[in-house]
């Protein structure tokens, strides 16, 4: 890949030890291998780097829908300190996971798709990750019929599709952030002594 920013020779390295630590430290049986990522057939996934992970506590990484290996990549990818528009560049995988993966998203996307051009009612999915997103505005960029876009922020940002001739409707009011109570300390006593005065340390 000509713009490739990030490599196993340049970046192995951290990402090894990185995960040797996390290993360790949470007694998993795993191995991985780094290698570069080559450009692909399409461009669902075109990665700088691949960390394919094997072993005997494989299984855990793959519970939950991935969500030991994702928490993982993403762990990584802040060691590494890579901005948010560089995360599709590192892919951590098993078992072909990520391979199965945009398969199915891309079956749902079609799915989806073939509902909204017969209901003409916009079809929202559950929130997924900013790959996952990229997977289903890909999958239907040539249809003409519907359109993708994403809504939301953060952890709760989904993909709707909308009949091609629809406006978007305007985003709902975000509700009020939630903030624990303060407990800086106690609070003032109701009657403190006048400016210029202070008690003494001892009765």
């Amino acid at each position: 890949m000509s713009d490739r920013k990030y490599s196993a020779q340049t970046n192995g390295a951290r990402i090894d030890d990185f995960l040797h630590s996390i290993f360790q430290a949470g007694g998993l049986h795993l191995k991985h291998q780094i290698t570069d990522g080559h450009p692909a057939p399409d461009d669902f996934e075109t990665p700088d780097v691949i960390v394919n992970f094997s072993g005997q506590d494989v299984e855990m990484l793959l519970a939950n829908k991935a969500e030991l290996l994702l928490a993982l990549e993403h762990l990584t990818m802040e060691m590494l300190r890579m901005p948010s528009e560089d995360h599709s560049r590192l892919c951590f995988d098993a078992n072909d996971y990520r391979m199965l993966r945009i398969e199915e998203l891309r079956l749902s996307a079609s799915a989806a798709a073939e509902k909204v051009k017969r209901t003409g009612i916009p079809f929202r999915f559950n929130p997924m990750n900013s790959r996952e997103r990229r997977v289903i505005h890909l999958t239907l960029r040539n249809d003409s019929e519907v359109r993708s876009e994403s809504s939301g922020s953060g952890p709760g940002r989904q993909v709707v599709i909308y009949p091609a001739g629809m406006p978007t409707p305007p985003e709902p009011p975000a509700g009020p952030e939630w903030r624990p109570a303060r407990r800086d300390g106690p609070r003032p006593q109701r009657g403190r002594p006048p400016r210029g005065h202070s008690r003494s340390a001892h009765p």
